[in-house]
């Protein structure tokens, strides 16, 4: 498959791109500075500097065969969102987005221990809750991952929906190799178009 990795950089990024190219993927991996980009040169990679304000720039290196697998973050109000729109305006053939177990569509579902979440995001929320719906909207699909960790993918690991949702707990925490193997899953064989998926480690 053509995939592209937005955030490549970041921790969840690189775990995205090294398994997708383990898997035999081509894929276009954007950051902000490419040489952060920390996984070995390959044929099937290509590194290409991006930021999501500039939503022109973004559409240049995002083709529209490709299925994109974003794991922005941000210390920022206002980034989820700008990206959300910028990827969708490039019209990629999918997006597959990572979004926090807790927030938005998966508040409910979390219960009341994903309350402090409102404290730890701030002004940020409603920031990553209109990127998530933005997503949504447009028939991609959200992973809800819980409090990542570093550490191996998990050989129980799972992704479930919304109905199957365990409460939140501070102590179930997912690590960043499982939640890109899942995310890498839905880009092989959609199964959340248009929902929230949960990536749980067992």
């Amino acid at each position: 498959m053509n995939l592209t990795v937005l955030a490549a950089s970041g921790q969840t990024g690189i775990a995205l791109t090294r398994q997708a190219l383990r898997r035999g993927h081509t894929v276009t991996a954007i950051a902000r500075d490419p040489e952060r980009i920390t996984v070995p040169d390959s044929p099937n990679l290509r590194k290409v500097p991006g930021d999501v304000n500039d939503a022109a720039g973004i559409a240049a290196v995002i083709e529209r065969d490709s299925v994109v697998l974003s794991a922005l973050g941000t210390d920022r109000a206002g980034i989820l969102l700008t990206g959300a729109r910028a990827v969708l305006a490039a019209g990629p053939q999918r997006v597959i987005w990572l979004g926090a177990y807790g927030t938005g569509a998966s508040a409910e579902a979390a219960g009341e221990g994903a309350r402090v979440l409102v404290k730890v995001l701030g002004d940020r929320l409603a920031d990553k809750v209109e990127a998530d719906n933005t997503v949504l909207a447009a028939g991609g699909t959200v992973f809800h991952a819980g409090l990542l960790a570093d550490g191996p993918e998990s050989p129980r690991r799972r992704t479930v929906g919304l109905e199957a949702a365990p409460p939140f707990d501070l102590g179930a925490k997912v690590s960043r190799e499982t939640v890109a193997a899942a995310m890498l899953d839905e880009a092989e064989v959609p199964g959340f178009a248009g929902a929230v998926a949960l990536p749980l480690a067992e």
